[in-house]
């Protein structure tokens, strides 16, 4: 995910191919980059939105980069429809 901080609202902004040839899911949350401000907003925007506890979403990667990692625990068929879902809408 590529999160970007103050970003005036909570939303998914789609798809977006970075120059590496990586596809990467743009992410932008109101919060600040401090404290893990962002970091938490992320997990509870996606949390929200796959319809999933914020207890079954790690940042495993990119704790103080744009570019993050997140893990999903659950049932894999189940959240990968509701990300295709989400990135259809």
């Amino acid at each position: 995910m590529r999160l970007t901080p103050r970003g005036g609202r909570d939303a998914l902004d789609g798809l977006e191919t970075l120059a590496d040839g990586r596809v990467v899911l743009k992410v932008r949350v109101r919060a600040a980059p401090s404290e893990g401000e962002a970091n938490a907003a992320l997990i509870a925007l996606i949390a929200r939105r796959l319809e999933l506890p914020k207890s079954r979403i790690a940042l495993t990667q990119g704790a103080s980069a744009r570019i993050k990692t997140l893990a999903l625990a659950g049932e894999s068929a189940v959240l990968a429809q509701r990300l295709e879902a989400l990135l259809t809408a």
